[in-house]
């Protein structure tokens, strides 16, 4: 076991489960990443895999089939799978999301009806708050849902308490096309007054669908995959409802104008998984770079033995090291109950940008090879800009810490 991100106060059970993760990394993902990456396919064997192992229902309580895990476990094992290859941990992060929010604000009907196949891995989730053009912006959504107490059938419509009517287009999901249940945020005026607060006024609606793309139930289409620089191998997509009916009793909660706070909620703790994605791709960066210098010979002797190269190593080790132990600090905060907006915004900024600094002196360490496709770091460095972005760009980061800063330190003179 390398010496650098080890996490102390880990229990027998916690080790055993990062060890198997880990073994499953070496041994089923990193060989195939890079071909199955620059094919752009879906890791369908991969995800058997994780599913037998139980990881999709990792955080999901017992009761309903999970391994009732803490936020820190499921963050070390994210690292591990983003060290891997980070498509990976996308692909069982958005599904924990959504598994999140209902554990935290469903009905017991909806907790009952989705939990247990969610945790079995049968059903995959995904969630949608970004609209085209909206970028961090969630309360600029225009996406909106309209009740419809009769509908084209009115005696079912009414026995299920009415239905809603969803029309707009939603932006950059990640598992549109495979997953089969969408937790979409959209707006709901229904009971909110004019003038009430944009995000009092929002309902996340959980939206069943089968998995592909094109029309996958009436009024609801997943176009196709995005092409993207990086982050390939998962789907990423829009949705497009267009008097898409969902019946009421598949609002999350069972009550409208929760949504914005429930969503929040999520990806709150979305941001320590990016932060723990980050970490699992440096230390992969790191790995890689430290191996090459010490393999390849320049002026008689290995890169590593140079000054300059050694610095570099230092440097990366020291921010691997760093941006870990952030992220392991701002996951046993929420474990422990304790608001942690503050540490999660920290640690993702802080490994999403030491991330890219890390990969981009594996790469200048690897040299011209480093832009072959050959050569892993290639895929790193085209994988790394996403965790700039994703669950909030650093901007947005940066304005969460600064606000709650001076929360915590109000001048009382």
């Amino acid at each position: 076991m390398a010496r650098l991100a080890q996490t102390a106060g880990l229990t027998d059970i916690q080790q055993e489960i990062l060890s198997t993760v880990r073994d499953f990394v070496d041994k089923e993902i990193i060989p195939v990443a890079t071909e199955l990456e620059h094919r752009d396919e879906y890791p369908q064997a991969i995800v058997d895999g994780l599913k037998e192992l139980g990881l999709f229902g990792l955080m999901i309580p017992e009761e309903y089939g999970g391994l009732g895990e803490s936020l820190l476990t499921y963050a070390l094992c994210v690292e591990e799978i983003a060290r891997g290859w980070m498509s990976v941990s996308g692909i069982i992060n958005t599904h924990f999301i959504v598994a999140y929010m209902l554990k935290q604000h469903g009905t017991q009907e909806q907790k009952d009806h989705f939990l247990p196949r969610m945790a079995a891995g049968d059903i995959r989730g995904a969630f949608s708050m970004s609209e085209p053009g909206l970028g961090s912006d969630v309360s600029a959504i225009t996406s909106k849902a309209v009740k419809d107490d009769g509908g084209t059938s009115r005696a079912s419509a009414a026995e299920r308490g009415g239905e809603y009517v969803l029309n707009g287009q939603k932006m950059w999901l990640t598992n549109g096309g495979t997953s089969s249940l969408v937790a979409v945020l959209v707006r709901s005026d229904e009971g909110h007054p004019e003038g009430t607060a944009p995000h009092k006024s929002m309902t996340t609606f959980l939206v069943e669908k089968e998995p592909g793309f094109g029309e996958v139930r009436p009024g609801l289409t997943i176009p196709g995959k995005i092409d993207k620089m990086g982050y390939k191998g998962v789907d990423t997509t829009e949705l497009i409802m267009d008097g898409l009916r969902i019946p009421a009793d598949r609002v999350l909660g069972g009550v409208t104008g929760r949504g914005f706070y429930q969503m929040m909620d999520g990806v709150e703790v979305g941001r320590v998984n990016v932060a723990a994605r980050g970490c699992g791709v440096a230390q992969r960066a790191f790995e890689l770079g430290v191996q090459y210098a010490q393999q390849r010979h320049t002026f008689g002797k290995a890169i590593a033995q140079h000054q300059a190269i050694q610095f570099k190593l230092a440097e990366m080790a020291t921010k691997v090291e760093a941006a870990h132990a952030m992220m392991v600090n701002a996951a046993r905060k929420k474990d422990s109950g304790e608001r942690n907006d503050l540490e999660a915004g920290m640690a993702k900024y802080l490994a999403s940008e030491y991330c890219k600094e890390v990969v981009e002196d594996a790469f200048r360490i690897h040299g011209g090879y480093g832009f072959s496709k050959e050569y892993e770091i290639e895929r790193l460095y085209r994988e790394a800009p996403m965790l700039l972005i994703g669950e909030g760009t650093a901007e947005i980061q940066k304005m969460i810490i600064g606000r709650r800063l001076l929360e915590e330190y109000r001048f009382q003179g």
